[in-house]
């Protein structure tokens, strides 16, 4: 009968049991009863000639030998070590704990955030925008004419004929002054695309802050006192700067601002092409033009508005020579950082 088989298990367990005095003898006590052809499973195995009638008290008997088996190893287990054992004697309570390795913030990110702080601190709030934009804001609204080389195909990423994946965050200018009237002085942080080879110098995304700021009597000097405050607080003191004119469709007059080379201090080397000078970023007085689209009266208010790519600034800054590296994710480079 099976269950004088079972007993008879359960006492030869019981007799080894006491014998095993090392955890060689343990291993050994595991695969006589417990391994895949152990006694207890070969037990489980006869279940399937056992009458229907006793099937229940049989299970029920094999399912307890197999318990207080387990149970009774794995006491003895503990006593004598194993893969499960850990030893007091192991544990060295003056040792420092371990550290968790975290991550940090992106280059982009880091750059972006100091740029908002310092124009937060100058009293700049802070407004995003869609992505996905109208031709209306992203061009027309912008002053863009119909034939300009932005609204080409190879130049922008089209959705469709009237909604484009926005080539710079100018037009969030656009959406908060037609919901706000003047005073308004703000920064615009964003990704945008345009439709350029990749290269070490360029991608099909990169990331803007565009600024405006619009009210009365808003003069250009104040544009060059605000953006000389900035180079200074975010390269250092010591640099010196020229604005050189340009040409931007919503900005009338429009310059670029220079800045002293930060590796060669001006003596000339490959990041500034022996020139001695960095651009850093676009700006302008908002033309007339744009104020007609959300409403101000131009002959009362008058706004200067400035954008940079943070690519290009934490690239100038820490003197990264491909913009590609900022998109691979690779963690010799992030680490740097």
């Amino acid at each position: 009968m099976l269950f004088e088989e079972i007993d008879r298990v359960k006492q030869d367990f019981d007799q080894d049991i006491k014998e095993a005095d090392s955890d060689k003898k343990l291993e050994l006590i595991r695969i006589k009863y417990l391994s895949r052809k152990g006694l207890v499973t070969q037990l489980f195995g006869q279940l399937k000639s056992v009458p229907k009638a006793d099937k229940p008290s049989v299970g029920k008997k094999l399912n307890s030998l197999r318990q207080e088996i387990t149970a009774a190893f794995n006491n003895l287990k503990l006593k004598y070590g194993g893969d499960d054992k850990v030893s007091s004697a192991a544990i060295d309570l003056t040792l420092p704990g371990s550290k968790y390795k975290t991550g940090s913030k992106h280059l982009l990110i880091q750059t972006l955030d100091e740029i908002k702080n310092i124009f937060k601190g100058m009293g700049f709030s802070v407004y995003e925008g869609p992505e996905l934009e109208s031709d209306f804001y992203n061009f027309e609204a912008l002053n863009f004419p119909p034939d300009h080389p932005a609204r080409d195909m190879q130049d922008t990423f089209f959705v469709s004929d009237d909604f484009v994946l926005r080539t710079h965050t100018t037009p969030v200018q656009i959406r908060i002054m037609e919901k706000l009237k003047p005073p308004v002085r703000g920064i615009m942080p964003g990704r945008v695309y345009r439709n350029e080879a990749i290269s070490a110098r360029s991608f099909c995304m990169f990331h803007q802050v565009d600024g405006i700021y619009v009210d009365t009597d808003v003069t250009f000097a104040e544009l060059k006192g605000t953006l000389v405050s900035f180079a200074k607080q975010f390269y250092g003191t010591d640099l010196k700067y020229r604005f050189r004119p340009s040409y931007f469709p919503f900005t009338e007059p429009s310059a670029e601002m220079d800045i002293t080379c930060y590796i060669c201090k001006g003596k000339g080397c490959r990041v500034c092409k022996k020139t001695g000078w960095l651009e850093i970023l676009g700006c302008g007085m908002v033309d007339p033009n744009v104020f007609k689209h959300v409403d101000y009266d131009s002959e009362k208010y008058t706004g200067y508005a400035f954008g940079m790519g943070i690519e290009r600034i934490a690239m100038l800054k820490y003197g990264i020579d491909d913009i590609r590296m900022f998109f691979e994710n690779d963690h010799r480079f992030l680490k740097q950082f």
